[in-house]
């Protein structure tokens, strides 16, 4: 059992897992009249992870939504949250924002190991890591359990998706940039298969405890991860709801709408369940390429052009 301590935040007393937490001032900390960016070190066992928690200024400590934001390779959580401008998006909510961030250690290029087979699982490798960090912190802040939510961008898109269906009683959306489905790689080789053609459906992991809301973006000329990987994500969502209940099949509708935005067209498809929920949204941004669709390019892997994914996917969530 270890000790658990804060700077500027009443002391706990004793916790299973040891956290430590000061006030970042890393590039894209707000400014002082703002919310504060908190950074911490979180231990589960063997296993240690680093993160920085956003904090709205307009937050008055009741409960309010989290929104877990999940980087992609090369990235860090300062850089995810610079270029997807979603501490910004966060004060307007009010909601909190937790950024995890992976280690040149568990991996040279700071990628979450969403093709490893190890990390596929409830309880297991980084699922079980993130989803222990994200419990812990909703029992030492006011966080609203019924509206937590997670996203990310290529590989973190891929770990938001193992996340929501290994944990639908923890995470109650997903989002998914340029990511790619559940169980679509088992190592480094049907990875790169996966990432170059997407991989074959009918292989794909289907069972679930609970279908989870599903969002999803993806740019079609991708060279880095091809676009049908963002499909199949949205025809795991649907298959998890329409199989729900055993020996009965529920029904789902589609509607489409095209736009432009900021110099890019979007090609949107918005399924419905039976009782009108959406279950999962398509959003195809035509003319973009691995990058988070309307971000900010100060941050890596952004396109200033196009639908704000960030906005559309805290409307997303916040509809939970």
């Amino acid at each position: 059992m270890s000790h658990f301590a804060t700077t500027g935040w009443p002391f706990y007393g004793w916790n299973p897992w040891s956290f430590v937490e000061d006030s970042g001032s890393g590039s894209c900390a707000p400014r002082p009249d703002q919310g504060t960016f908190l950074a911490g070190s979180f231990q589960h066992g063997p296993d240690c992870l680093q993160y920085k928690l956003y904090i709205p200024g307009s937050h008055r400590g009741e409960s309010i939504p989290l929104i877990v934001m999940l980087h992609g390779c090369g990235q860090s959580a300062d850089d995810f949250a610079l270029g997807t401008g979603m501490n910004a998006l966060a004060e307007q909510a009010p909601c909190m924002v937790l950024y995890p961030e992976q280690s040149q250690g568990a991996n040279w290029n700071r990628c979450w190991n969403w093709y490893d087979e190890a990390h596929h699982a409830r309880g297991e490798g980084e699922p079980g890591l993130i989803a222990a960090l994200t419990e812990h912190l909703m029992l030492e802040y006011p966080i609203d359990r019924a509206r937590v939510s997670v996203a990310g961008l290529s590989a973190g898109g891929a770990m938001a998706v193992i996340l929501g269906r290994t944990y639908p009683d923890v995470f109650k959306a997903v989002g998914c940039h340029s990511g790619l489905p559940h169980g679509s790689a088992r190592d480094g080789v049907s990875a790169m298969l996966a990432m170059r053609t997407g991989a074959d459906f009918a292989s794909l992991s289907q069972a679930t405890p609970l279908p989870t809301p599903t969002i999803v973006f993806h740019g079609d000329v991708d060279q880095t991860v091809h676009q049908q990987n963002s499909a199949d994500v949205v025809q795991q969502a649907l298959a998890c709801y329409t199989s729900q209940v055993p020996g009965e099949s529920r029904e789902t509708a589609m509607c489409e709408q095209t736009g432009e935005t900021s110099g890019r067209s979007f090609t949107r498809h918005t399924h419905r369940g039976e009782s009108g929920d959406v279950v999962a949204e398509h959003w195809t941004i035509h003319g973009t390429g691995h990058a988070w669709s309307g971000g900010n390019h100060h941050g890596s892997y952004t396109d200033t052009r196009g639908p704000d994914a960030s906005k559309e996917m805290l409307r997303f969530f916040l509809q939970r």
